[in-house]
C-alpha cells in the first residue's frame, strides 16, 4: 500500500471537536504503538482562522484580524482526509513526540506551533491553509 499520509501534508479533520478544520501532519505511526495499536498521526491544525484584512484597517487591527489559534492533537488515520497540498513548515522540533501531548506541555507545543504559522501566514505563502473551509 501507498503510504500518502506523511509529514507535511495537509489534511481535512472529518470527525471530532476540529471537523472541518485544516490540518498539517507531523508524525505518523503506520503500525501504531503500545497505547495505540491503530494507525494513527501527530497532527497540528488551525482551530481559528484570521479573519480578512481591509486596506482601511489600522495596524492594531490588522494584528489583531491575523491572530491564529492552533491544536496539537492525535488522531486516526479514517478520521482524516488527504489534500493535494503541503506544507513545507518544519514543525518537527515544535512537536518533538507524544510528551509534547502531555497536559502540561501541550500549551507550550501549541504556542510554538502557532510562531511557526504566523512566521508562515505572515509571509504570504501558502494562503488556501489558512483560509476557512467553506462548507
Amino acid at each position: 500500500m501507498v503510504k500518502f499520509l506523511k509529514p507535511g501534508k495537509v489534511v481535512i479533520v472529518l470527525a471530532g471537536r476540529y471537523a472541518g478544520r485544516k490540518a498539517v501532519i507531523v508524525k505518523t505511526f503506520e503500525n501504531g504503538t503500545k497505547q495505540r495499536p491503530w494507525p494513527h498521526c501527530i497532527a497540528t491544525g488551525i482551530n481559528r482562522y484570521p479573519k480578512k484584512v481591509a486596506k482601511r484597517h489600522s495596524k492594531k487591527q490588522v494584528a489583531l484580524r491575523s491572530r491564529i489559534k492552533t491544536f496539537v492533537k492525535v488522531f486516526g488515520f479514517p478520521h482524516l482526509m488527504p489534500t493535494r497540498y503541503t506544507l513545507d513548515v518544519d514543525l518537527a522540533e515544535s512537536v518533538p513526540g507524544t510528551q509534547a501531548l502531555e497536559p502540561g506541555k501541550r500549551y507550550i507545543t501549541r504556542r510554538k506551533v502557532r510562531s511557526a504559522f504566523d512566521k508562515r501566514y505572515k509571509s504570504g505563502k501558502n494562503r488556501w491553509f489558512f483560509t476557512k473551509l467553506r462548507f
